[in-house]
C-alpha cells in the first residue's frame, strides 16, 4: 500500500512539473479572442487574421468571433473566405449595421478571394450588427476572460460602450465590457505622439473608446508595424497552393513600391501580443493616450490604464516569426 501511495506523489509531482510519459502538460489554456478588424483599406488584416488562425490551431486562441468594424459589400464575404479557408466556417461574423467607414480594399483583391474561394456568407444583410454580436458573445463567457484584438477603426468599441441592455444581458454596455473583457490589444496611435489612420479615420469613436473603456488598453503602435515587413516568404513558397492569404500578398505587394520589400505588418503585431503577451518581443510604456480634435493622439505618462509598445526584441526577428506564421496552412478536423 505504501508502494502504491509513492507511486501516485511521485506522478502527482511530474505533472506539477509538466512532465508525465513525455507529454507536456500546459498550465496556460487558450486565450479567448473577438478579432474585430476593417479587413480592407489595408492588407495586413489578412495577414493578421492568418496569425489568429495559426495560434488556434496550436491551442493558443479561441476565436469567438470575427467582427468587421468597415461595411463596405463584401467584407463579411471577405472575413468568410478566410475563415472557411482555415476550416473554421462557423466563427460568428459580425458588421455594424449603422454609421460605418466604408472604405474598402483599394488593390481589389476582395472581388478575386470571394470568386476564386468557397464561403458562407454573401452578403452584410446575412450576420447581425457588431455591437449585438459582442453582447451575445461577451454574455456567455466568464468574467474578465476575452481579449478583444481591433486592427482597425474603434467605432464597435465605441457603439459597444453605448449599448443598453437587451436580451443578452441586462447590463450596460460599459458595465458588460467590464465585466467579460480582460484587455484590448488595439493596434492604434503613434507614440509618444502622432496621427494614426485607425484613431483619426474615426476620431469621435476613438474619443470614445480611449476617455471611457473600463480595462487595459495595449496600443501597438505605428511606429511598431512600420519597420516589420511580411508577405514575400508567403508569395515565394511554391507549396503553398490555393490560398486566398497568398493570393492577397501576390495581388497587393506589386503595386505599392513602398512594398517591395513586403508589406508593412502592423495588424499583426497586434494579435501576436493580444495571443502570447508582450513580454517576449516587446516592453510596455504605462501611461493614458490622449485624443486631439484633429485625431491625433499625444501621451500621459502619469496616466493609467494605457500602455504602448515599445521595442524590445529586434525588428527583424520579429518579423521573420510574422513571416513563418504567415505560411500556416489549414489544419484538417
Amino acid at each position: 500500500m505504501m508502494k502504491n501511495y509513492m507511486f501516485l506523489a511521485i506522478v502527482l509531482l511530474f505533472m506539477m512539473t509538466g512532465q508525465v510519459k513525455g507529454q507536456s502538460v500546459s498550465a496556460k489554456s487558450a486565450v479567448p479572442v473577438i478579432f474585430d478588424t476593417d479587413m480592407g483599406p489595408d492588407y495586413d488584416d489578412v495577414g493578421a487574421i492568418t496569425l489568429l488562425h495559426a495560434f488556434a490551431d496550436e491551442g493558443q486562441a479561441n476565436i469567438l468571433a470575427t467582427i468587421a468594424c468597415t461595411n463596405y459589400p463584401k467584407v463579411t464575404q471577405v472575413l468568410s473566405v478566410l475563415n472557411t479557408y482555415f476550416n473554421r466556417p462557423n466563427i460568428p461574423i459580425g458588421v455594424p449595421k449603422g454609421k460605418a467607414v466604408g472604405d474598402k480594399d483599394f488593390q481589389h483583391w476582395s472581388d478575386t478571394i470571394t470568386a476564386r474561394y468557397p464561403h458562407q456568407i454573401r452578403s452584410n444583410s446575412e450576420v447581425p450588427d457588431a455591437v449585438t454580436l459582442y453582447r451575445q458573445i461577451l454574455a456567455k463567457q466568464p468574467d474578465r476572460s476575452v481579449t478583444i484584438i481591433t486592427v482597425g477603426f474603434l467605432t464597435n468599441l465605441a457603439n459597444l460602450l453605448n449599448s443598453r441592455p437587451d436580451q443578452y444581458s441586462k447590463l450596460s454596455g460599459k458595465a458588460l465590457v467590464a465585466q467579460k473583457v480582460k484587455n484590448v490589444v488595439s493596434m492604434a496611435g503613434k507614440f509618444p505622439k502622432g496621427r494614426e489612420y485607425n484613431v483619426f479615420r474615426d476620431t469621435l469613436s476613438s474619443q470614445i473608446v480611449f476617455s471611457n473603456w473600463p480595462t487595459t488598453i495595449v496600443c501597438s503602435g505605428f511606429e511598431i508595424g512600420e519597420k516589420i515587413h511580411s508577405g514575400l516568404p508567403l508569395t515565394q513558397n511554391a507549396s503553398i497552393k490555393n490560398s486566398p492569404v497568398k493570393d492577397v500578398f501576390t495581388i497587393s505587394l506589386p503595386k505599392a513600391k513602398e512594398d517591395a520589400k513586403g508589406r508593412m505588418s502592423w495588424d499583426q503585431t497586434a494579435v501576436l501580443v493580444g495571443v502570447k503577451g508582450a513580454e517576449s518581443y516587446y516592453t510596455v510604456k504605462p501611461g493614458r493616450l490622449t485624443m486631439n480634435e484633429d485625431g491625433s493622439n499625444g501621451w500621459d505618462a502619469s496616466g493609467k490604464g494605457h500602455y504602448y509598445l515599445v521595442e524590445k526584441m529586434p525588428a527583424s526577428e520579429v518579423e521573420t516569426l510574422i513571416n513563418e506564421l504567415m505560411q500556416h496552412q489549414p489544419v484538417k478536423r
